[in-house]
């Protein structure tokens, strides 16, 4: 039965969570409405997302209160962010922030204070202490989720789970909800759409080093690994009069070379190294830090891989060996990044599928 349970709502201002907020006001939850204050600097939208998530909880009657996250924000998610990148590696800070952010602190506030449920503006779908992906495939959230447990699976609810995003905005937009149009953010969770590269730049700053490549041969130039993730085909500087030698030494100049694209970083040499198309695929890679949502799950021999969010789930086996997870694809495939999650699903029917846990890529 809803009614008198009490449902701790994470509202970002935006159309996805305020749908949210009146489905399970309708269901008849008891909602309170939570802003997660997380990220504050010149330029970003705390201030207005905070007054539109306000102004729908005022609408509804409901409570409505700001969770202040910043500095934990800020040492779990922020400083991951620019440590693995510095290693030569590609953060995925989605990730870390559900497991910090929303299925840590906020999770584990709503369970302290008596709540019954937290709920989402995700694109996901829980049955059974299961996490299924949703409706709206394109919009699948499952990849950045994929670190939850059973226990909090138990206490979540993700209103949108049977929505697409059209729906969501036609729902919206029937019912009033000022933000039905508000476009959806995108970029860096929490931080919202930056200049990636300029805000590593601030960071970090440049360190100019060698482009090799698969030969060790030196072809180029970068202004630091830092700026550049797997699969990247430009922001590099090729010479061509360094690109084809022959045994006797000589050099061939060439024009019109297929694009190199980046397929590995050596964060202690300070080298790009790249390749051409076939270079950059990739058949085995191993993973660490590996998660089941079930802890008793039993892995099928075959499963099916994605190693970015909303990419095609890709057949693989995976092996444990000397304590390591080790994933064999069907067939090869580029952009296998080392610090992104390779997200493990099981294909229940046609359109079902449940994400099993990940791990990351080595």
């Amino acid at each position: 039965m809803k009614k008198g349970k009490k449902v701790a709502l994470g509202m970002s201002g935006g159309v996805d969570s305020s749908l949210s907020a009146h489905l399970l006001k309708e269901q008849g939850y008891e909602v309170t409405g939570v802003f997660l204050e997380c990220w504050r600097a010149p330029g970003c939208r705390t201030d207005q997302d905070r007054q539109d998530a306000l102004k729908i909880a005022l609408k509804l009657n409901i409570p409505f209160q700001v969770l202040d996250f910043k500095q934990t924000y800020h040492d779990k998610v922020v400083e991951y962010f620019f440590d693995e990148y510095q290693a030569g590696r590609t953060p995925n800070p989605d990730v870390m922030c559900n497991k910090e952010i929303k299925f840590g602190l906020f999770y584990d506030w709503a369970m302290e204070n008596d709540f019954d449920y937290v709920a989402t503006g995700h694109y996901a779908k829980t049955k059974a202490d299961q996490l299924l992906t949703p409706k709206d495939g394109w919009k699948d959230q499952t990849y950045f989720l994929y670190l939850m447990t059973q226990e909090q699976l138990r206490h979540t609810l993700f209103p949108l789970a049977d929505l697409t995003k059209k729906d969501v905005r036609i729902q919206a937009e029937k019912r009033g909800i000022h933000v039905a149009d508000k476009p959806d953010s995108v970029g860096i969770c929490f931080i919202g759409d930056i200049d990636v590269k300029k805000f590593i730049k601030d960071r970090l700053g440049e360190k100019p080093g060698e482009v090799i490549d698969v030969k060790g041969n030196v072809i180029g130039s970068h202004n630091g690994i830092w700026f550049y993730t797997i699969g990247q085909r430009h922001g590099f500087i090729i010479n061509p009069d360094s690109l084809i030698k022959q045994s006797d030494g000589s050099i061939i100049k060439r024009t019109n070379l297929p694009p190199f694209y980046v397929i590995n970083k050596d964060a202690g040499k300070n080298q790009l190294i790249v390749g051409f198309g076939p270079d950059a695929h990739q058949l085995k890679f191993a993973i660490s830090d590996f998660h089941l949502i079930d802890k008793s799950e039993k892995l099928p021999s075959t499963l099916l891989i994605r190693i970015r969010h909303t990419g095609e789930m890709l057949p693989a086996k995976l092996k444990k060996k000397d304590g390591k997870h080790l994933v064999e694809l069907k067939e090869p495939t580029k952009g296998i990044a080392a610090g992104q999650s390779a997200v493990i699903y099981q294909k229940i029917d046609e359109n079902n599928y449940k994400c099993l846990g990940g791990g990351i890529i080595n």
